[in-house]
């Protein structure tokens, strides 16, 4: 398949802002495309390996801005002023390319396997002259390319399309191509698969075989999953409205969440964000290989920080940083030791138990572990109809530096992804949101160089709606979250410039305190946080776990009552 007619859908896809004209364009085009060329499912959400892969191709706009310099002839320092005029790198590469006679006479030769394979080659790359290969090759591939291909490679380099879909869309798209007279039903059959699964060119092959097929897949252990999510409620008594009683109580632990796979190849982590943390956490792989038994399954847990001294817990962003971690490992473990709350099974000795009652799993999984604390537990549990002694233990988990707690109903099964009310969070009364960076203004005196002031939103379903900006809660020193550390995490997510504005690519997850909602016009989701305080970065949360506009709503309305 040439890439050029990959790039018309591109076009087509920027030239609506309907959702489901966006559906309707990618179901026709899927329809006829082959099994040959299912990675073009990748390059449709701006990648070119599943979500799940963990490589990177490794490449920064100034990276990008030598490729281009070095196939047009215009200098570095002009490629950047036409960037901050037109605001979209791509769109410079499109109109300096456009500008070279010979372009014209290779256009439309590009086929969608030679773009994937050479892009795909930036990730191997390793050692001394790195960047300059990586330039090479980038350079010899904008070579090949007609003006609107070039602008198109250069944004999936920097992972900003700029086409508005996400990974809903291409699963409508693919409901609508392959089973258009029940199209909502298959979208769930086909969502419930991609939790599973979450490789969008492997849904598109099955979908195209027929639903039988998409039915069939199901737990592959040594492989990522989403995991399931929890609603929120204000008390106890609203928990168990929503999950009956008796419910079992658990410490809702303030860590970060590891979907763990044993399997004869071995031990692996991923995170919510679907990141293979196996290399990072050699501490819990060695705990999960000494107490856990059993030949393979997929445990669901939290690990959690403590003072290696005091042996008091600690909150995530203590040992957030143990996440991205490449270097160190060692040291970090011993000065940022971690406890394993393991708190569901979803896979054991070859049978898939996501069905099972909550009840059964909570019960295997407490004969499977051995109980080491510090190192491994099963979390923290009771079983009640109660509400004090609900409350009592509550309480305690607080006491335990604790988020709060998780109440489940004992027939629950695990639902991947979904917030179905099996099992739902209560944390203590203060009003705190978990949303993405999508901008930021530099500072100026002792703030000069820094973004200083970010700009929040919500999710929408395929969009970020902006409610409000946080300049407080982040440190000018390196302890907590700090302003350098947070500059040197969205520079490379610039995609807009301005003067002092930039807008971002939405990748930076905050939690964040408040106040209160206000409803304001300044923000496009019409709401705008007053005084809000960033406590901690999230950089073990996916974007589709950020709070939604209906979060913001529903809090908003909670407040007027």
């Amino acid at each position: 398949m040439r890439y050029s007619e990959l790039c018309e859908i591109y076009e087509a896809l920027s030239a609506t802002t309907k959702r489901l004209e966006k559906i309707s364009i990618i179901a026709k085009f899927l329809k006829h495309l082959s099994f040959a060329d299912k990675d073009v499912l990748y390059l449709l959400l701006g990648n070119i390996y599943p979500a799940y892969d963990e490589k990177q191709i490794g490449i920064s706009n100034q990276g990008v801005i030598k490729a281009i310099s070095k196939i047009s002839g215009v200098n570095e320092n002009e490629i950047v002023n036409e960037w901050k005029k037109i605001g979209d790198i791509g769109e410079v590469c499109e109109k300096l390319i456009g500008h070279k006679k010979q372009s014209a006479l290779v256009g439309g030769k590009l086929s969608v396997e030679k773009v994937v394979n050479d892009l795909r080659k930036l990730t191997d790359f390793e050692g001394q002259g790195t960047v300059r290969k990586k330039i090479d090759l980038i350079a010899g591939l904008l070579s090949e390319s007609t003006p609107i291909e070039s602008k198109y490679i250069v944004r999936t380099l920097i992972s900003d399309l700029r086409v508005g879909i996400h990974d809903s869309t291409i699963r409508d798209a693919i409901a609508e191509a392959f089973f258009p007279d029940d199209k909502k039903v298959a979208g769930g059959k086909i969502q419930s698969a991609y939790d599973l699964h979450p490789d969008m060119a492997f849904i598109f092959e099955n979908a195209k075989k027929g639903m039988k097929e998409i039915e069939k897949i199901g737990l592959k252990v040594g492989a990522p999953i989403k995991a399931m999510l929890a609603q929120k409620v204000d008390s106890i008594a609203e928990g168990f409205e929503v999950v009956g009683r008796p419910a079992i109580f658990e410490y809702k632990y303030d860590g970060f969440r590891l979907i763990i796979n044993k399997s004869p190849q071995g031990i692996k982590l991923f995170t919510r964000r679907l990141d293979d943390v196996s290399k990072q956490f050699p501490d819990i792989v060695e705990y999960v290989k000494k107490y856990a038994h059993g030949d393979n399954f997929i445990i669901d847990a939290e690990a959690v920080g403590y003072e290696p001294k005091t042996k008091k817990y600690l909150p995530f962003q203590s040992i957030s940083q143990r996440i991205k971690r490449k270097y160190d490992i060692e040291k970090m473990t011993e000065d940022f030791p971690i406890e394993l709350n393991v708190f569901d099974i979803l896979f054991y000795n070859g049978e898939n138990l996501i069905n099972h009652l909550f009840k059964e799993r909570t019960k295997l999984l407490r004969k499977i572990i051995d109980k080491h604390p510090y190192k491994i537990i099963c979390a923290k549990q009771i079983i009640t109809s109660n509400e004090n002694e609900a409350k009592k233990f509550f309480e305690q988990a607080l006491k335990d530096n604790q988020e709060g707690v998780m109440i489940k109903n004992l027939n629950g099964i695990y639902k991947p992804g979904s917030r179905v009310g099996y099992m739902v969070k209560l944390k203590p009364e203060h009003r705190d949101l978990d949303l993405v960076i999508v901008g930021a203004e530099y500072g100026q005196g002792k703030r000069a160089g820094w973004l200083s002031s970010f700009v929040l939103a919500c999710r929408d379903k395929d969009e970020f709606l902006e409610v409000g900006r946080v300049g407080t809660g982040i440190k000018e020193k390196s302890e907590g979250v700090s302003f350098d550390e947070l500059t040197k995490l969205l520079k490379p997510l610039i995609i807009e410039s301005e003067g002092k504005n930039v807008k971002v690519k939405p990748k930076i997850i905050v939690s964040v305190i408040y106040q209160e909602i206000q409803v304001s016009p300044t923000y496009s989701s019409g709401y705008a946080l007053r005084f809000p305080r960033v406590v901690t970065l999230r950089q073990d949360k996916p974007l589709d776990e950020i709070n939604s506009l209906d979060d913001i709503e529903k809090e908003y309305a909670k407040q007027k009552r």
